[in-house]
């Protein structure tokens, strides 16, 4: 991308996940994210074209964080059922952890326009790859079901996680995220595990 990173580039991201978590994305602007991250308001410029482009952004840097946390915690393990463990439990946590970065990805993904919301799909690529890459692994070694469609079982993974996360977002935080992902692999288990 030729973007050009550094402290202010990530102060910038940092601030931008609270401002427009606190204001919503189309009232946040490009001055109270400069406030924020103590830059002047040109200096947003020279990291990005837009506040679309910072959104954008957001996105890319912080789902590959979480992509990279899943990666290093999957690498420890040879079974596919615990990196399945480690994906939802990794996933949940991060977002706990920043609650401003939860509804962030929960809320302002949905409002976005739809180009908005092509380019931030794209991202969520990867994330999907990798999903797809621990199913298939507990596909071939046995342990989900042989006839396992791999594309429906990662739409239910991901689609699970996305609509807990949102459920915890829009309620307030009314419990323990992270507790929920014992329960939400058990599900996952006994749906992909049975052979029919």
């Amino acid at each position: 991308m030729g973007r050009k990173k550094g402290s202010k580039y990530e102060r910038i991201i940092e601030a931008a996940v609270d401002v427009i978590a606190k204001y919503g994305f189309h009232q946040a602007k490009v001055a109270n994210i400069a406030k924020a991250a103590g830059v002047a308001d040109g200096t947003i410029y020279l990291y990005f074209k837009s506040k679309e482009d910072i959104l954008v952004s957001i996105f890319e840097e912080k789902m590959g964080e979480i992509i990279n946390k899943i990666r290093k915690k999957i690498a420890l393990t040879a079974s596919p059922l615990d990196k399945l463990f480690m994906l939802i439990e990794v996933h949940l946590k991060q977002l706990a952890e920043r609650e401003s970065l939860a509804i962030v990805t929960q809320v302002e993904l949905r409002q976005a326009d739809p180009q908005l919301r092509k380019k931030i799909n794209e991202i969520y690529e990867d994330y999907l790859f990798l999903i797809e890459e621990i199913l298939r692994e507990g596909k071939e070694k046995g342990h989900f079901s042989n006839d396992l469609d791999i594309t429906l079982a990662r739409q239910i993974v991901f689609g699970t996680l996305n609509e807990i996360i949102t459920n915890w977002v829009m309620e307030d935080r009314p419990n323990d995220l992270v507790s929920l992902a014992k329960p939400v692999h058990k599900l996952f288990i006994n749906t992909f595990c049975c052979n029919k």
